[in-house]
């Protein structure tokens, strides 16, 4: 039998899912962000209401879209989303991830960029990787070398085991090891698990942790938007293009605190062993901040 490049594709995937099935809606503020910080994931289910969904998708329905080299059902758009729609333009703003945000990296935070992909039917898996390389790489460009950054994927559509779910390796940001590199991919992970959420959930990753996605073998598209955001002090090892201004001057009002320069900074090379003015405590390094 011939088969075509997606089938292939679609056979040299895993043949297994590990689903997760942890209670995030019963989670504390407290316990979202230990399981965010150990395990390299967290979810808030159904965050996004369904009159918002669907304002998104219309408003980024006529989209250009571009394929990727490996199947011309992964599809993404030409441009950032936030500059296709205006409802995805307040999403970066959006209140109930900003709060958590907060809690997680303090006030002062980087939005880095916008991405809308759709999946369609047929579409193989997304191989395991990172989001981020310490020093740059033709995929993330140098937005990548953040030291802390994060991805807040939302879900315009449902999950199912036949619609692409996402797929990670828990702890795997964590890892010293030679096999943690973030440059090396994977086809999967004997522990690799799979998260399979309603439409308008959030899911929240550090860059750094490996993750995926299974092939999409249902006859309707998957539809994703990503959303980068990093604290202000870790910036980008090389300068990065800048956000055009007149972009900026047009952005919603609930967005602009976050559209700052991409290359915002806390880097200073010049370091005393006694400065003056040392903190004697700081709530966002407490051991006990998972216990609040």
């Amino acid at each position: 039998m011939k088969l075509n490049t997606a089938t292939k594709h679609m056979e040299s995937e895993v043949d297994f899912m590990n689903i997760d099935r942890t209670d995030f809606r019963s989670m504390s503020r407290s316990e979202q962000i230990r399981h965010l910080e150990v395990e390299g994931y967290v979810v808030f289910p159904e965050i996004l209401p369904p009159d918002l969904i669907a304002r998104i998708q219309y408003e980024l329905a006529a989209a250009e879209m571009l394929h990727t080299s490996y199947s011309v059902n992964q599809t993404r758009s030409v441009k950032q989303p936030q500059w296709l729609s205006q409802s995805v333009a307040e999403l970066i703003g959006y209140p109930p991830i900003i709060d958590f945000l907060t809690q997680l990296m303090g006030s002062d935070i980087v939005f880095t960029r916008g991405f809308f992909q759709r999946t369609q039917s047929g579409s193989p898996g997304i191989s395991m990787h990172t989001d981020g390389q310490p020093h740059g790489s033709n995929l993330f460009g140098y937005e990548g070398s953040c030291p802390r950054l994060l991805r807040v994927l939302y879900y315009l559509d449902a999950l199912s085991e036949q619609r692409a779910p996402f797929r990670l390796l828990p702890r795997s940001h964590l890892s010293f090891h030679a096999d943690a590199s973030p440059y090396i991919r994977y086809k999967g992970h004997p522990e690799e698990i799979t998260l399979i959420v309603p439409a308008g959930s959030a899911v929240l990753i550090p860059s750094m942790l490996l993750h995926g996605s299974h092939p999409n073998r249902s006859s309707q598209p998957r539809e994703l938007l990503q959303f980068g955001y990093r604290p202000a002090w870790a910036g980008p090892i090389q300068p990065v293009d800048e956000w055009d201004p007149e972009l900026i001057a047009n952005a919603p009002a609930i967005s602009k605190p976050f559209l700052q320069s991409l290359n915002t900074t806390g880097a200073v090379w010049e370091q005393q062993h006694k400065p003056e003015g040392m903190r004697s405590e700081a709530v966002g390094i407490n051991p006990s901040r998972w216990d609040r």
